[in-house]
């Protein structure tokens, strides 16, 4: 025969509020910092990646993308300026380690190959794209602005190394009528 006290059903102990309060605070946090070393915020300032990005548009930045890959052709890319790594950049990915960039009647050269670029803003002006030729490096990145004749890039600073990148540019959350991914142009390389 069987006693009431075996037939009683066990008991769930409630937990206090402040227990659920504080437990909610640390998944919060928990979450924040994730997001926060995965990804990066930027605000564009000035002209130099028009037609595709202007001032004061809002960017999240992937951290992760080049932990687990490395950056590749057309890619938007945010890094810091190495003689003040205070001022972050955002550029285009022209060239990788190991590829000669070259700069010849206007026109820009991979590894003798012509790219062709329907994202710059206007042709580039006989001032700002000067014959010239760049060798990059094992863990040289050579990067332009999309407005060619307003961007201080790899042509006036030299190529990037890979040290200095912070991340790929993955989403524009400002303004609101320009949220969306950031659209991934890679260019064809021979």
């Amino acid at each position: 025969m069987l006693s009431n006290a075996t037939l009683e059903r066990p008991r769930l102990q409630r937990r206090g509020f402040i227990r659920e309060f504080a437990e909610t605070v640390l998944l919060i946090v928990a979450i924040y910092a994730l997001v926060n070393m995965a990804t990066a915020r930027f605000i564009v300032e000035g002209p130099s990646m028009q037609p595709n990005f202007d001032t004061g548009q809002f960017l999240i930045v992937s951290r992760l993308s080049y932990l687990l890959g490395e950056p590749d052709y057309g890619d938007i890319i945010v890094f810091h300026y190495f003689n003040n790594p205070e001022d972050d950049y955002i550029k285009r990915v022209i060239g990788l380690p190991g590829d000669t960039v070259k700069m010849q009647n206007l026109a820009v050269y991979v590894n003798g190959n012509l790219i062709q670029e329907p994202y710059i803003n206007e042709p580039c002006s006989d001032s700002r794209c000067r014959d010239n030729e760049w060798v990059l490096g094992e863990d040289e990145f050579f990067v332009m602005g999309d407005n060619r004749n307003h961007s201080s890039d790899s042509r006036a600073f030299g190529p990037i190394t890979r040290e200095y990148i912070v991340g790929e540019a993955v989403f524009r959350y400002w303004p609101p009528a320009q949220i969306g991914l950031v659209t991934k142009i890679h260019f064809p390389q021979g």
